[in-house]
């Protein structure tokens, strides 16, 4: 399975639930998450995807710890049987 596909079934549980999976563009910032998930009742989270058994870059390391720091939180999914406990997650927070 390649990241592409669990980028799509990302978007599309999230579509469901009746929220937004942004891409995020970042040409000038390395490193940064993929999605920025955006789901209802004000609760978000950056997650960077991945293809099974894949894992963060170093540099993507450190941009999850800035983003933490911020008080963010940020999900690495490298598998479509993640997602929904990574979504229950997010709405948790």
């Amino acid at each position: 399975m390649r990241e592409k596909t669990v980028e799509a079934k990302l978007a599309k549980a999230v579509k469901s639930m009746g929220g937004i999976a942004l891409k995020i563009s970042s040409a000038n910032y390395d490193g940064f998450p993929d999605r920025l998930v955006l789901l209802t009742d004000g609760k978000l989270a950056f997650v960077e995807l991945k293809a099974p058994g894949k894992k963060l870059r170093p540099l993507q390391e450190k941009r999850k710890k800035q983003l933490e720091t911020l008080g963010f939180s940020v999900f690495c999914i490298d598998g479509i049987e993640q997602i929904g406990g990574i979504l229950d997650e997010i709405r948790g927070t």
